[in-house]
């Protein structure tokens, strides 16, 4: 029988800024959705646990060049948790907001650096839950063994069954890029240095190529 995960990761997909404020991408929405599948499915064990909880993390990812990010509370972790108030998630664990990443390792780095996974070790017995879409769940679990030093069945997949199409090349090519790139790196300080590196060095490419169009919106994990 596989045992319940009664902490649960849960992983931005974007925030979208329109005339009427900013809103959750309708993949970001998914994954709150499947999250709150996850905890009705098994609201016995989260009101048991102790320590039971919902972390949703992610910030302002990658949103079209010179755009603003957005105030207080429309962050993709504050929305998220917002959507699972509504929802009804804070009757069964409590419900944590991490609000500064844009990237899958800022999400991992950033939660274990707030504090928001502090509690009993993550083991097979009592899993993490990650909560994404099926092609983001590898490379999640990845990084998670990068930063959380967790691998395994010490990390339980909670994956969204609405669609998000993502170009699967793509994702393997980000993947063994991660695998490359972070090679020997430990510590979430080691790795965010490491990403911040690559980034500066991406935008120094990038400035050779000035006519291209910026990022959209939508995060790319």
């Amino acid at each position: 029988m596989t045992p319940t995960a009664t902490v649960l990761l849960v992983f931005g997909r974007g925030v979208v800024a329109g005339h009427d404020g900013y809103r959750l991408t309708a993949e970001s929405a998914a994954r709150v959705a499947a999250a709150a599948g996850y905890v009705r499915a098994h609201a016995a064990e989260f009101r048991r646990a102790d320590g039971a909880r919902v972390v949703f993390t992610g910030g302002w990812p990658h949103g079209p060049a010179g755009a603003p990010e957005p105030p207080a509370g429309y962050r993709e972790g504050e929305l998220m948790l917002a959507l699972a108030r509504e929802a009804g998630l804070d009757s069964y664990a409590r419900l944590y907001a991490e609000t500064r990443s844009r990237t899958t390792l800022q999400n991992l780095a950033h939660t274990v650096q707030d504090g928001l996974l502090a509690g009993p070790e993550h083991t097979p017995a009592r899993p993490l839950g990650l909560v994404s879409h099926p092609w983001h769940l590898p490379r999640i679990r990845f990084l998670a063994g990068k930063v959380l030093g967790l691998s395994g069945a010490a990390l339980l997949d909670v994956p969204v069954t609405a669609p998000d199409p993502v170009p699967a090349r793509r994702e393997r090519v980000v993947r063994a890029a991660s695998r490359v790139c972070y090679l020997g790196l430990r510590t979430p300080e080691a790795l965010l240095r490491r990403e911040r590196g690559l980034a500066r060095a991406a935008q120094r490419v990038a400035g050779l190529f000035p006519d291209r169009p910026g990022f959209a919106g939508r995060r790319p994990g």
